[in-house]
C-alpha cells in the first residue's frame, strides 16, 4: 500500500480508542480529550468522516462496519 493511502496516526487512534469499552458516564470524553488531545465534538466529527473513508474500511473493518450499523440505525431512530 502506498503511504498516501494509509491512515495516519490521528485516524488510527480515533479507530483504536473505539474498540475499547468505557465504563461509567464521562470516561470516553475524559479519555479522547487526555489520549487524543481533542474535544469531544472535534472527535466525532473526525469520526463520523472516518465511516465514510475507504481506507479506514480497509484498516479496522470490524470497527467501521459496526459503527455504520449504529450510525445508520440512529438515522432510520430519528
Amino acid at each position: 500500500m502506498e503511504e498516501e493511502q494509509q491512515l495516519g496516526e490521528r485516524e488510527r487512534a480515533v479507530l483504536a480508542l473505539e474498540r475499547r469499552g468505557f465504563s461509567g458516564p464521562g470516561a470516553k470524553e475524559r479519555a479522547i480529550r487526555e489520549e487524543l488531545g481533542l474535544a469531544p465534538v472535534r472527535y466525532y466529527q473526525l469520526l463520523n468522516a472516518l465511516l465514510d473513508d475507504e481506507r479506514a474500511l480497509a484498516h479496522d473493518p470490524v470497527t467501521v462496519n459496526r459503527l455504520r450499523r449504529v450510525r445508520e440505525q440512529r438515522r432510520g431512530d430519528r
